[in-house]
């Protein structure tokens, strides 16, 4: 194995790793995390379809109505990058875990998502480094892989209040925690993108400060939801979501 592909594969197998030590309580068994890494990797074929077509449409638009730099890329970024990545990964999250029997804390969500997340952005990571090399590797492994996995803690996080909710009878809350699980890692990977997308020195300095805040902020968090860890079971719906609500 080449040292530009271990270095591509390192940082995601890494995360996963770190993710997967917080899980205090029960941990979640290894067969299904590889099923998780694998589906997430697969996931980058229905990506990359559907960003093609994505495409397609933004240029057609485009040509039409010749929309501004600043249209153009918001489009790009946050539909054509962030919903469909975002999208798909959280298919393959609810198809594989939803109604798994293993599912049954909270903070296994975080688990699943950061493992469809990282199946994602090892394949992803590998195709960037393999052709850019040993400096975009390093970027890479301080910046788009760890970014893919911020945006998989939040997805986690309130799809696991989601799961709370349809234990309790709530339907309501089910559909709002699986609507944040989605929009919210759509609209952070969707910010992070249009700041590199639009080519400007400002926004890339925007784009450095953002990262490190959400980095410092997601590590901390990261640390609260493993703490708060609870059952997913009738009696301590309301102490874990209320404050979400």
């Amino acid at each position: 194995m080449s040292t530009l592909l271990v270095l591509a594969i390192a940082p995601g197998a890494f995360i996963v790793y770190k993710i997967y030590r917080q899980d205090k309580i029960e941990r979640e068994p290894a067969a299904l995390i590889r099923k998780l890494l694998i589906a997430g990797a697969v996931s980058v074929i229905p990506v990359l379809i559907l960003e093609i077509i994505a495409g397609v449409i933004l240029d057609g638009f485009n040509d039409m109505f010749a929309l501004s730099d600043k249209v153009y890329v918001f489009w790009d970024a946050f539909i054509c990058t962030a919903l469909i990545e975002e999208g798909v990964k959280y298919f393959v999250l609810k198809k594989f875990t939803w109604k798994n029997e293993e599912f049954n804390y909270t903070f296994d969500a975080i688990v699943y998502a950061v493992s469809v997340g990282m199946g994602f952005a090892i394949i992803e990571n590998i195709e960037y480094v393999l052709a850019n090399g040993m400096g975009n590797a390093i970027l890479r492994a301080l910046t788009s892989v760890p970014g893919h996995a911020v945006f998989a803690v939040y997805m986690g996080y309130y799809y696991g209040c989601a799961k709370l909710c349809e234990t309790g009878g709530d339907k309501r809350g089910v559909k709002g925690f699986l609507k944040k699980s989605l929009w919210i890692p759509v609209v952070i990977h969707g910010f992070y993108d249009y700041c590199l997308m639009r080519d400007n020195g400002w926004l890339v300095l925007v784009f450095f400060i953002f990262i490190i805040a959400l980095y410092i902020i997601t590590i901390k968090n990261i640390g609260k939801y493993s703490a708060n860890d609870a059952a997913i079971s009738d009696g301590v719906i309301d102490v874990a979501y209320k404050e979400e609500q």
